[in-house]
């Protein structure tokens, strides 16, 4: 009979030797690691702030403590909340800028700032020591569900075809990839359009601008390249244009086969300034999502001026002083921030090729935002009024634009050829005054006899119908042609 272990006396069982635990596959260790740190962590503390104070387009709270770029929630007596974005501080007061109309706001209005959920640690994931993050900025919605959608600056759909599925949230604001890591521009892009691919050829992943004034065909030739380039994923961004005008580009200008591949995100003039930088870079954050997936995005804009007087309002309404005819400095120091975020990727990866319409005021190409954009551009493309009224689409100033890569990306061949077209093209606008005086001999001069003769082929070059599409392989051949004819 075994002895009972529990009675009085009875010897104690012998202890049982100790299992060896089970080894963990690699990098779950440190994954067990990372969620006892997150559960260790402590929660930030919810903080809020009351309204203090309304003057034109900026808020002040006080009693908020978050960083710039935070968004936050203002909940008016009986109406809806009021988002709004934290664009300055002074002392214990916070600047806001509001997204939609302030109407019924009272002084003492609660301010609490939004956070994004925190997510706990994903195995594989690089994060130890891990530590709670709050993330307060602006996430909106980004994916494949996007396509053939048109959304506002807050990712909302506008074109009334119900809820946009199959997207995620992410960041509106994303760190720049390394200029040593991106891959060079190395490969032309067709357009579509003849001008462009033959004197002005765009590489992939080039970042170029369209100068032009107003009524001049800007849009017709961004809806050209919409329609006609070589891209898989095409986003166009209207920012600070007229509501009219955003419906007749998506239905008239782009079209439903156009938009099949397109996003648009739309941030109309009457939108608040806040949400057309929004609106702006809500599309950059689109074509960089589009990119990582290892698509080749073509990104239009239009335009990079409007971008420049939303952040111009929002500067001066803070207190920045002005400078160059009414811009902050902070207006220059956005620009490239914002056109440096497209570009080619990894090496093997995608490509953003961005065009940025920029208009010139009273066609002065010396206005300061066209000069700060020519600047940290890749090459412009100057629209001529001139042009434009005597009946020349698309109204491409030749002489006046430059594709800084286009060395890179065109044969020797095409390179002589453009050359030889310009030289020609050039003596014919300097005595296009002769001419038209009855002033002009020929024969005193071989090469403007050549020029002269050559006048009808070189517009019909240059010119092209909005319905119809010029590859480059079929534009870089009448180039050559007509620069070897004599």
């Amino acid at each position: 009979m075994k002895p009972d272990p529990f009675e009085p006396g009875s010897a104690p069982a012998a202890p049982q030797p100790a299992r060896p635990a089970p080894a963990l596959p690699p990098g779950w260790a440190r994954y067990l690691s990372d969620l006892r740190s997150f559960a260790a962590s402590p929660a930030p503390l919810a903080v809020h702030g009351s309204l203090v104070r309304v003057a034109g387009l900026v808020l002040e709270a006080a009693g908020l403590r978050v960083p710039v770029g935070s968004v936050c929630q203002l909940h008016p007596e009986g109406q809806a909340p009021v988002l709004a974005e934290v664009v300055g501080f002074a002392g214990d007061r916070a600047y806001l800028m509001p997204t939609g109309e302030v109407h019924g706001l009272a002084s003492g209005a609660r301010v609490e700032p939004l956070a994004v959920p925190v997510q706990p640690p994903h195995l594989g994931q690089p994060s130890h020591p891990w530590r709670r993050i709050e993330d307060r900025s602006r996430h909106l919605p980004v994916g494949p569900g996007l396509l053939g959608r048109v959304v506002d600056p807050e990712g909302l759909p506008m074109d009334r075809r119900g809820p946009i599925a199959d997207v995620h949230d992410e960041p509106l604001l994303r760190r720049p990839i390394n200029a040593m890591d991106r891959d060079p521009v190395r490969l032309p892009l067709d357009t579509g359009v003849r001008a462009i691919n033959a004197m002005l050829t765009v590489g992939r992943g080039q970042r170029i601008g369209l100068f032009a004034g107003s009524g001049v065909g800007k849009s017709v030739l961004l809806g050209m390249m919409a329609r006609y380039t070589a891209a898989d994923v095409i986003v166009v961004g209207l920012i600070g244009e007229r509501g009219r005008e955003v419906k007749e580009f998506i239905e008239d200008i782009l079209g439903e086969e156009g938009l099949k591949r397109s996003v648009v995100v739309a941030a109309p003039a009457d939108a608040p300034p806040l949400l057309r930088m929004q609106g702006a870079t809500y599309a950059t954050a689109i074509a960089e999502h589009f990119r990582d997936q290892g698509r080749h995005v073509l990104l239009l804009m239009d335009s990079l001026t409007r971008y420049a007087m939303a952040q111009r309002e929002i500067a001066l309404a803070i207190g920045e002083p002005p400078a160059t005819k009414g811009y902050p400095p902070s207006c220059f120091a956005k620009l490239p921030g914002l056109v440096e975020r497209s570009g080619n990727g990894l090496p093997g990866g995608g490509s953003i090729t961005a065009f940025y319409t920029v208009l010139s005021e009273g066609d002065d190409q010396q206005d300061p935002i066209a000069d700060a954009a020519r600047a940290i551009l890749d090459g412009h493309i100057v629209l001529s009024r001139e042009l434009a009224e005597g009946g020349h689409y698309p109204a491409i100033d030749i002489e006046r634009s430059a594709s800084r890569v286009m060395h890179n990306v065109a044969g020797k061949a095409h390179l002589e050829a453009a050359r030889v077209f310009r030289q020609r093209w050039s003596r014919l606008s300097k005595a296009r005054d002769l001419i038209q005086l009855g002033a002009y001999q020929p024969g005193h001069d071989a090469e403007l006899d050549l020029a002269v003769k050559q006048a009808e082929p070189m517009r019909a070059l240059l010119q092209q119908d909005m319905q119809a599409g010029a590859p480059l392989a079929d534009s870089i051949g009448a180039l050559q042609h007509l620069a070897a004819s004599r």
